[in-house]
């Protein structure tokens, strides 16, 4: 395996806190890229089985980053908002349905279940800011709740959930569990076994490594036939290829939720950057990223005037510390930090910082460094 330095060259002056939003790509992922569209220029498609290889091994590598029983269960798909769709207006509602969601969702993962409304359905969102946020989920699943929709963690504050016990409790109470895994998958080993779910999705360009464009859904093989389909192409087939063919139905597997022409260009790059997060492995990814998540939480904690809106116990967090300084307007602070080279983000009533596992120690002291300096202010 090449080194981290080498796949992430450093920037002299670049502190780069913002893989909760999109992620530098790593080198190996830049250089496929290049080479693809190099072939693209010189030969065009005249090696498209070779393309549709490594296609097959990106659904091969994101089965195995979620523990999903085989590949045909991972649909390659736009983004996250089009797999949360996927399920929305797949399932088959009737009037006094109930969804629960969490009052902290992504935008994504609260429109697309509000749009439900015409049908009838209703979507119920519940606080999570109790000391058992699980329980409080769980309780809210009554006689006519069909799915829980629940980012594993939120994206604001950081908060991780336990996907296990939330699967294990909707199993109990006969209830779908759709898991937005955005903020948790490539940051911490994700496993749609043990958590039980019915669907899971996430893009590729946040902890993931890779380019906006493309992501994953995993449906549950007992599942996709019973989600309605709303697009339709030769890709989506059985027999995609058999272009000469009358009767057609859709492929039995997950591609049925891929309409068309697949997105080369991103599989080129986000199979490239899955090759280093299994050659690091999703345990050594997760270890590393909690030391430096658990030494910025720590260091900002001692800081007098500094208010971390994210959770203190360790179990609880993922890739993201959300924090506030006293004194300070969120957008001058956030707008001060950018001057200082330091990347991150306005979430959740603070500034959001999100290092990766890779992230050096001198960008994490450095950037605590100026947070300090701004405090003496």
């Amino acid at each position: 395996m090449s080194s981290l330095n080498d796949e992430f060259p450093h920037i002299e002056g670049l502190r780069y806190l913002n893989h909760a939003a999109v992620a530098p790509w790593p080198r190996r992922a830049t250089e496929a890229v290049s080479a693809f569209a190099q072939q693209n220029m010189t030969l065009g498609a005249r090696d498209y089985p070779q393309w549709l290889t490594v296609e097959n091994r990106l659904r091969v590598r994101l089965a195995r980053l979620l523990n999903a029983p085989t590949s045909a269960d991972i649909a390659l798909v736009k983004n996250t908002s089009e797999a949360l769709s996927f399920v929305a207006f797949g399932l088959d509602w009737n009037a006094g349905d109930q969804i629960i969601i969490s009052d902290e969702e992504f935008p994504s993962n609260r429109v697309v279940w509000e749009a439900l409304r015409p049908r009838g359905v209703e979507v119920i969102q519940v606080s999570l800011k109790g000391d058992d946020p699980e329980a409080a989920l769980l309780a809210a699943c009554g006689p006519k709740v069909r799915l829980m929709a629940i980012s594993a963690v939120q994206y604001a504050s950081g908060l991780r959930l336990d996907l296990t016990r939330l699967g294990e409790g909707c199993e109990r109470h006969g209830v779908l569990l759709c898991i937005d895994a955005i903020q948790q998958l490539g940051a911490l080993p994700f496993d749609v076994q043990q958590y039980r779910c019915a669907f899971a999705m996430a893009d590729g360009h946040k902890w993931l490594l890779g380019p906006e464009g493309l992501g994953v859904f995993y449906c549950r093989a007992d599942l996709r036939e019973q989600l309605q389909l709303h697009e339709y192409g030769w890709h989506m087939l059985e027999h995609a290829g058999d272009y000469d063919r009358v009767d057609w139905q859709p492929a039995h597997s997950a591609r049925r939720f891929e309409c068309g022409s697949p997105n080369m260009l991103g599989t080129m790059a986000l199979e490239a950057s899955l090759s280093l997060l299994e050659e690091v492995g999703m345990p050594r990814v997760g270890l590393a990223l909690a030391e430096r998540i658990d030494h910025l939480h720590r260091e900002l904690s001692a800081m007098p005037g500094v208010e971390p809106l994210s959770p203190g116990d360790p179990v609880r967090r993922a890739g993201i510390v959300t924090f506030r300084l006293e004194g300070w307007d969120n957008q001058v602070l956030f707008q001060q930090l950018k001057a200082e080279q330091i990347v991150c983000a306005l979430r959740g009533g603070g500034v959001r910082l999100s290092p990766h596992f890779y992230t050096r120690s001198e960008v994490v002291e450095q950037t605590l460094a100026v947070i300090r300096n701004l405090r003496a202010t």
